[in-house]
């Protein structure tokens, strides 16, 4: 089974977590929440109190990072060096990873979008270093996934799905959320 780490930060957007966690739990993946801080409780950008299933040192090895956005918790995000190491582990052994919103800014600051289509929260672009900016709600390329912003979580969700799944299983969702395909 395949291994997703949402990792939390203080002020994340509840929606581009939330919506992935649940989306990603219904395709049959693991995902567990991951605080950056040093407890458990994570509380989004309104006010939303979340219980990590686990900290950063309790992580182990996984088939994908991904990042909610949210201010200031993709600031927060981006200044945790455990959370920097991993993903830069990840990048080097060809790893997914995902960012929505303004979260983006995490990778791009590590040079992990040059010469990738990517797309993030209007005013972050500037710190997608050397990517292909597309303000497409979602942009997949190669081992990177972005998206927007919380109005395309959904999206967002339906492509980490489909890149582990595959289609089938995206209409499946899509089926039985009734989300309109």
């Amino acid at each position: 089974m395949k291994t997703i780490y949402v990792f939390l930060a203080d002020g994340f957007e509840e929606v581009e977590a939330l919506t992935p966690i649940d989306v990603l739990r219904r395709a049959g993946l693991k995902v567990v929440t991951v605080s950056v801080k040093d407890s458990p409780v994570v509380h989004g950008a309104h006010g939303v109190p979340v219980i990590a299933d686990a900290l950063t040192d309790e992580v182990e090895e996984g088939d994908m990072i991904l990042l909610p956005g949210g201010m200031p918790g993709a600031t927060h995000l981006d200044k945790c060096t455990e959370l920097s190491d991993m993903i830069m582990q990840y990048a080097a052994q060809g790893k997914s990873l995902a960012a929505i919103c303004a979260a983006p800014l995490v990778l791009g600051k590590r040079g992990l979008l040059k010469g990738k289509k990517a797309t993030c929260y209007p005013g972050f672009e500037e710190f997608l270093e050397g990517a292909e900016y597309t303000a497409a709600p979602v942009e997949c390329d190669g081992n990177i996934i972005t998206g927007k912003g919380p109005g395309a979580a959904m999206d967002f969700a339906f492509a980490i799905v489909e890149k582990f799944c595959g289609a089938g299983k995206v209409q499946e969702l899509k089926q039985g959320m009734m989300v309109n395909a």
